[in-house]
């Protein structure tokens, strides 16, 4: 495995090559919910303008690239670990857990991964990390608009079914409303029982 930082998009660009996978994921500082990855080998006969890093993009825009990537992609396929799993074996190792099944799902083999961030997962196959580069590599900015639009429809829908936690809002993640509405309301089954705040509430209410 190779680590690259402060490389270019023309460096990356002249670096990989070929039938590539991007690898990003979302969702490992949020206290409740899976942390969701995705896997995307994008065609280069049918480019996506507009690709980047998924926080720089408006939802409206997320939405409509995450359309065109299932439609123009080679391939695409999303990983995800569960509560159980972060608690069993903290968000790195599940991370990386959920990473191996975003590439294993993958209908086509790459010929090798492009992973964002500064380590990867054994993927059986030649693998790369890239810091930064959900801006770098179209097949990382794609990976992460899929991870990302997909995490945040799994909060709108946990949102629907219990409203007073606000995941709407701030999507899970440890704000000060998060906070209030575990004081107030208590943890639910998808909370990430390992992770502070929500350990705290419980040790406090058992």
């Amino acid at each position: 495995m190779a680590i690259y930082k402060q490389l270019t998009k023309e460096q990356a660009a002249e670096l990989f090559q070929g039938r590539i996978a991007g690898v990003d994921e979302v969702g490992r500082g949020p206290l409740v919910g899976d942390v969701v990855t995705a896997a995307v080998i994008l065609d280069p006969a049918r480019p996506i303008v507009g690709l980047n890093d998924s926080k720089k993009l408006s939802e409206k825009k997320r939405e409509a690239l995450y359309q065109e990537i299932l439609d123009k992609a080679l391939a695409v396929s999303v990983g995800r670990a569960s509560p159980a799993e972060i608690d069993e074996l903290n968000i790195l190792h599940a991370t990386m857990l959920a990473m191996q099944r975003a590439v294993a799902g993958l209908a086509i083999q790459p010929e090798q991964v492009v992973v964002d961030g500064n380590r990867t997962p054994d993927f059986g196959l030649p693998a790369h990390a890239v810091v930064k580069g959900d801006g770098l590599v179209a097949a990382i900015s794609a990976a992460s608009v899929i991870a990302k639009v997909t995490r945040d429809r799994e909060m709108a829908e946990l949102h629907a079914r219990h409203p007073q936690y606000g995941f709407a809002a701030h999507k899970g993640y440890p704000t000060a409303a998060h906070f209030e509405a575990l004081s107030l309301h208590g943890v639910l089954p998808e909370h990430r029982r390992s992770f502070r705040p929500v350990r705290e509430w419980l040790e406090a209410n058992s």
